[in-house]
């Protein structure tokens, strides 16, 4: 069965210290296959990279991973992907990542997490992309980058219109859903299912 939707997830290699990190990306993994949608991430199996994976494998859904074959020789793949894509670069990953999402989601992570946040959202604010993208604020963890976001736009480095771009919630239900119901690619009475 052809997924509803797509989320690209990008989060952390490593689990972190506050243990609501991972029960945030096990809920992420797992609302994504209760509502017949689909995972694309970075490939790997450790952190909660791995945690979402398996997760949303869990609940049936389809899971595309993306990563350098750089760190597949590190053994740092996840081969229970239902599909694995090992690529030569990042760049090649980020591209094929972006191309195979509907929505974009940034969990707990470090400067990879980051990077790729800030570019989809760069590529959205250019027109690049039309995509919603969200940033899952788990334990106030990003709490002191969004009060720099905000000294940005007081400082007129950013504007309100790019910032409206970014959504932000600590809550992996109602954000996932806004996010996907943002993108109109599945009906709200199948996102409303529990």
């Amino acid at each position: 069965m052809k997924p509803e939707f797509s989320v690209c997830v990008y989060c952390g290699s490593r689990p972190g210290l506050d243990a609501d990190f991972a029960t945030a990306a096990r809920e992420v993994g797992h609302w994504i296959g209760e509502h017949g949608g689909q995972l694309v991430y970075g490939g790997g199996k450790g952190g909660l990279m791995g945690i979402v994976a398996s997760a949303a494998l869990e609940r049936g859904a389809t899971v595309v991973g993306v990563i350098p074959q750089a760190l597949v020789d590190k053994e740092w793949a996840n081969h229970a992907c239902t599909e694995l894509h090992v690529v030569h670069t990042m760049h090649e990953r980020k591209r094929m990542m972006a191309e195979r999402a509907d929505v974009f989601l940034a969990l707990p992570g470090g400067i990879g997490t980051f990077e790729e946040l800030f570019e989809v959202w760069t590529w959205r604010q250019l027109g690049y992309h039309a995509k919603p993208i969200g940033l899952l604020n788990i334990a106030g963890y990003y709490d002191r980058l969004l009060g720099f976001l905000e000294q940005s736009v007081s400082q007129q480095f950013l504007g309100e219109w790019q910032m409206s771009l970014l959504s932000c919630s600590h809550e992996p239900a109602s954000l996932l859903r806004d996010l996907v119901q943002q993108s109109g690619m599945a009906p709200a009475s199948r996102l409303d299912r529990t």
